[in-house]
């Protein structure tokens, strides 16, 4: 973790678990695919990515409930059910959910991914960028 660069606190609902991340993403999407739609409760999940040793768990490491393996999990709240963070790219980033940030990251969202299969019932409004899945790289 760099210790250099501007930190941001994060949290689940209920505070049980608390997080630090380096204000350094490197990219920050909405992801409108169904599983990202059921493990939030919402129409779309908004990330931002880094590298897994930029985020640190720093309280309620013990309340964390990961459903995945290893290299490829969500992390709740166990007490709230709040998704925390996803470890993605066999696991060395994490996608963080923008929504748990209690601190303003520098980056914003810069598409929409996986509109293909966005809830029915909800219309874009905006002029990001969409891809019917990932974006091209």
């Amino acid at each position: 973790m760099s210790e250099d660069r501007k930190m941001l606190r994060g949290s689940c609902y209920c505070r049980a678990v608390q997080y630090v991340v380096a204000d350094a993403f490197g990219y920050a999407a909405i992801c409108h695919c169904g599983n990202c739609r059921r493990t939030t409760g919402s129409a779309f999940k908004p990330f931002a990515g880094i590298e897994c040793n930029e985020l640190r768990v720093i309280e309620g490491k013990s309340n964390l409930s990961t459903y995945g393996d290893e290299t490829a999990h969500d992390a709740h709240c166990k007490g709230c059910g709040s998704l925390l963070y996803s470890v993605v790219r066999d696991g060395a980033f994490v996608h963080v959910a923008m929504g748990t940030l209690l601190d303003e990251p520098t980056i914003r969202p810069t598409h929409h991914i996986f509109v293909g299969s966005k809830a029915p019932w909800f219309t874009i409004g905006d002029q990001l960028p969409q891809y019917e899945e990932h974006a091209p790289d």
